[in-house]
Order: structure tokens, then sequence, then C-alpha cells
């Protein structure tokens, strides 16, 4: 029962006397602290979500303006480039879409995967592109970084990987073991030119995956030749943020 600020709930406990009622015990506890730090969080669980959705909006309005931006230009080159920075903020916005449609902080991100995985199989439809394990829930603080990571090793094997034969087979395999999570990008590509050095050689969309894998991710991320050498495998490695005794939902 509500009157003005306080919340008080009642239980009547019947007193009987040889099965006659002959009186009633009221408890009344006053619950005005704990109403209130409900209501608290529910605006706070609320607002986090709003602030999802607006930044996802926010995103979706910048992509669409360097798409309009795109069109104007004649270059092939600058069109590329501002091409490859729509998808990057594409990525981050199905994040930040996920987040403001979830309960919590956190993202179920195999449905974030599909979503870039699709986004890149546009680009080239003689290319298969496909995933198999699950991501599982995880964080959103390291769930923006993560789909840009995977979006970009995406978009690298299918520009230097597969442009030259036009088709081909793009994979992302994931593993997660506890907070253990390994995911990899397989192609049938041209493989790793020869001396290839990742810190020495990575052109832009590279080094924005090193600095997030490092930076963001606390992870490692290794470059190796593709099974009897053909092809490349990228591999990221890291440790997701959280208790280990947290539900994994892909590892159980």
């Amino acid at each position: 029962m509500e009157v003005g600020e306080a919340t008080v709930s009642m239980r009547s406990i019947p007193l009987m006397n040889e099965r006659t009622r002959s009186g009633a015990v009221l408890l009344v506890r006053d619950v005005t602290d704990l109403r209130r730090g409900e209501r608290a969080l529910l605006t706070k669980d609320n607002t986090i979500r709003e602030i999802h959705h607006r930044v996802k909006n926010n995103l979706q309005t910048v992509a669409a303006l360097l798409r309009m931006q795109g069109r104007r230009l004649s270059d092939p080159t600058a069109r590329a480039a501002l091409d490859e920075s729509v998808r990057r903020v594409s990525a981050i916005a199905l994040v930040h879409e996920t987040l403001s449609q979830a309960d919590a902080d956190a993202v179920e991100f195999d449905e974030v995967a599909d979503r870039v995985v699709a986004m890149v199989s546009d680009l080239s439809p003689d290319v298969v592109v496909e995933r198999t394990g699950q991501f599982g829930v995880l964080p959103g603080s390291i769930a923006s970084s993560l789909a840009l990571v995977v979006a970009e090793l995406l978009q690298n094997a299918l520009e230097h990987g597969l442009q030259d034969r036009g088709h081909g087979r793009i994979t992302v395999t994931t593993e997660r073991r506890g907070r253990r999570l390994q995911v990899c990008v397989i192609d049938d590509g041209a493989g790793l030119p020869a001396g290839f050095d990742p810190d020495r050689d990575a052109k832009l969309g590279l080094q924005i995956v090193q600095t997030l894998v490092r930076d963001d991710l606390k992870g490692s991320l290794s470059w190796e030749p593709g099974e009897s050498g053909v092809g490349t495998t990228a591999t990221i490695d890291l440790v997701v943020p959280g208790r280990a005794g947290q539900a994994v939902q892909a590892g159980d």
C-alpha cells in the first residue's frame, strides 16, 4: 500500500481457536526504501537502454551521411575509404542496437556476429562467408571492439586474400571455454605475402585491429598460413571480463 511517498506491505495471519477464527495478527512493514531502490534501478536500466538506442541512431545517421558523401566522389580510392568507414560505423551500431533491446549490459554476440557476416557477404556474392561455434553472452564493454575486429578481419580476407580470384570461402570459427575465447578468421585465398610482418606491413584496417585487440580486448592476435599452406588464418585469443563463475552459455 502506498500513501504519498511511503510504501508499506501488510500481511494478515488469522488466529484460530478450535477451528474458529478468534482474531488476527497484522504485520506491517515499511518498504519505502526498498521500493525507492527498485524504481531507481528500473529508471537506470531504461535510461541506459535509451542511451544505447540514441547512440545507435546517431551512428546510423553518420553512416548515411558518409554514404551520401561517397556517391559524390569520383575518385575510386576515396570512395573505397568512405565505404570502409561506413562498414566500421555500422558494425559498432549493431552492438548498440542489441544493447538497446537487452535487459543488462551484456550482448548475445552470436546475433551481432551473424549480422556482421551478412554485411560482409553482401560485398561479394561469389564468396561464401560462414560462421561456426558460439560466442555466447559478452559484456557490452568489449562487444563493440570485437564486432569491429571481426568485421575488419573479414574485410581484409575478402580484399587481400580473395580479391584476385573473386570467389572462395571465409570461415569464422569460435571456441569458448569458460572465460577463454578464441576466434579464427580463415580464408582459402592467396595466403600471406612473403616476409609479411604485421607490425611493419599492416595497413589502416589491420592497424585498427591490432590496436583494438591489444588495448580494448587485452588479447593477442596471430597470423599463420592455412591448412596445407593455402589461405590465411588470423587468430584472436582473449579472456572475457567477468567472474569465472558467470554463466557462459557457449562453453557450459
